[in-house]
């Protein structure tokens, strides 16, 4: 079981005498999907994995209402800010940035979002969100989220644009969504300003201030997901895993969606766990809708 790929990069590239020993694995996060496709593109994985994080029972809930709640209750633990009116740029439209900029909203931020794919941002835009390049979002923002999983994202030609007291934050996988080696640059000192939080000034006065030094700002800062949104995503590994030890012999090495049977099976198993009922298919609706001489 993986969480952003590391394990499996660490058994790729330097210990690479356990491989015959592995029959398959399984990956939590957005980012190490990412990185097990690209060894998958260039014929390098050496087993099969499924992608947790594609499941639906993982996306929707863990990414979007676990990482939401949780990056919001990182950056007003660290700073006490008062979300509400204040300009909140939330760099990317996954999953997880869909979740923060909901509750950013939902405390009363005016949100900004920033997109490189056209799809996404035009569900942002549709969502009723404001969509811009971050070059122009740059002067706006009062704080910044990124969570897209690549590097550099809130760069220095960014850091170079923003306000006196602009806060950064990174809720991504790691710390390089931030690029902090540019802000250090531009910089005339850094010193902790209170637990979590980084001051940064710039030569011309103006102070931007970083969390958890970059960091996962919901770890860093706060305690991370709830368990209750938790659950489904390690319901995912446990069931996934099991699913690999009983069927590596005939999967390739490649990365593989969670099967749907699992998927559903944890969506029943969490609605009774919360006490809830739902209504069943009757054989006539089940018979209309798996038949094609039916219609208007």
């Amino acid at each position: 079981m993986d969480d952003g790929a590391d394990v499996v990069s660490m058994l790729h590239k330097s210990r690479r005498e356990l491989l015959p020993g592995v029959i398959g694995g399984t990956e939590e996060t957005t980012t190490g999907v990412i990185r097990l496709r690209a060894l998958q593109e260039q014929g390098k994985l050496e087993y099969p994995i499924v992608a947790v994080n594609d499941a639906d029972t993982k996306h929707l809930f863990d990414n979007r209402y676990g990482t939401g709640q949780s990056t919001i209750d990182g950056i007003i633990r660290a700073t006490n800010l008062l979300l509400a009116g204040k300009t909140c740029v939330v760099c990317g439209y996954g999953w997880c940035s869909r979740g923060i900029a909901m509750r950013a909203r939902g405390m009363g931020s005016n949100v900004i979002i920033t997109e490189v794919d056209p799809l996404r941002a035009l569900e942002a835009v549709m969502d009723g969100y404001r969509v811009m390049p971050i070059l122009q979002a740059a002067p706006l923002g009062d704080i910044f989220v990124s969570a897209t999983g690549d590097i550099n994202v809130i760069d220095r030609a960014h850091f170079e644009l923003m306000k006196d007291g602009a806060v950064v934050a990174n809720s991504g996988h790691f710390n390089v969504e931030l690029n902090l080696v540019a802000l250090k640059e531009l910089s005339t000192s850094i010193k902790p300003v209170r637990e979590f939080v980084e001051q940064y000034t710039l030569r011309d006065g103006r102070r931007i201030f970083v969390l958890g030094e970059g960091r996962l700002v919901n770890l860093a800062a706060a305690e991370g997901h709830p368990s209750a949104v938790m659950d489904m995503s390690f319901a995912n590994q446990a069931l996934c895993s099991e699913y690999m030890a009983k069927n590596h012999g005939s999967l390739r090495k490649e990365v593989y969606r969670v099967p749907l049977d699992i998927d559903r099976n944890i969506s029943r198993l969490k609605l009774q766990a919360m006490g809830i009922q739902i209504d069943t298919l009757t054989p006539e609706q089940q018979a209309y809708l798996t038949s094609w001489e039916s219609g208007t």
